[in-house]
């Protein structure tokens, strides 16, 4: 792996979704929404808001860039894209940090209009710096995003790839605090929930919403980065040239 291909796979997928624009409406639009929406839902119930906001606000970014990195890099690989990009000297590596790289960039765009959005139009109240909490969502982001490009390893088809989520996404909605906080579920759940990268992202998001100290946020967006990191590495690994 070149850092010059990779930054060069990066630039051409960033050139893409310049000219997808409902690609890049979903990316940039569709968390906040969904995250307006949830506020316009809980309008007169302002303290349940803020007992829930930061964890839709992990919540959403992971989805979106889940979907839209899968389907993406499934569709290369259907069109025999990468079949004749791995005719030249790009490797697989190159290819995978080259994506996680390019929606990486767009994630940091996702990231700002939503945190935006959430603190200065529906009130999200937060105690941390706010630049703190645009970065567990750039991090959350950039997670589904390296998790969709493992899905995408082992989707034939686009809709394979959206049947991945009751796999990969669905346990971690459920388990990741969502729901019910991680401490009030069965021991065996919460012990599962340890383990699951989303949990982890949430407990971030709501450790700067509620100013606990530096750790108590940087500690598991380092788990998070952890979990990035790995899928790339298996991503990499799993990657076929073509889809039969």
């Amino acid at each position: 792996m070149t850092l010059t291909r990779t930054f060069a796979t990066a630039g051409r997928v960033l050139r893409q979704l310049h000219t997808d624009r409902r690609s890049i409406a979903l990316m940039l639009a569709a968390p906040s929404l969904l995250v307006g929406l949830f506020a316009w839902i809980l309008l007169d119930q302002g303290a349940v808001f803020q007992k829930v906001g930061p964890a839709i606000l992990a919540l959403f970014p992971f989805i979106v860039m889940f979907l839209v990195t899968s389907i993406t890099t499934l569709r290369e690989r259907r069109s025999g894209t990468l079949e004749r990009l791995m005719t030249t000297p790009l490797g697989k590596g190159d290819f995978v940090s080259g994506y996680a790289l390019a929606f990486g960039a767009a994630a940091v765009v996702q990231a700002v209009v939503t945190v935006a959005f959430a603190v200065w139009v529906c009130g999200l109240e937060v105690e941390g710096p706010v630049w703190q909490l645009g970065l567990v969502a750039v991090v959350d982001a950039l997670l589904g995003s390296t998790l969709g490009l493992l899905a995408s390893a082992f989707a034939r088809t686009e809709f394979q790839a959206v049947q991945f989520m009751p796999l990969i996404v669905f346990p971690q909605v459920l388990l990741g605090g969502v729901i019910m906080p991680r401490d009030d579920m069965p021991d065996v759940l919460t012990a599962i929930s340890d383990w699951l990268p989303l949990s982890h992202a949430i407990d971030a998001s709501l450790a700067v919403t509620a100013g606990d100290d530096a750790a108590d946020v940087f500690g598991p967006l380092a788990i998070v980065g952890a979990f990035v990191v790995g899928a790339v590495v298996l991503a990499s690994l799993t990657l076929r040239r073509r889809t039969p």
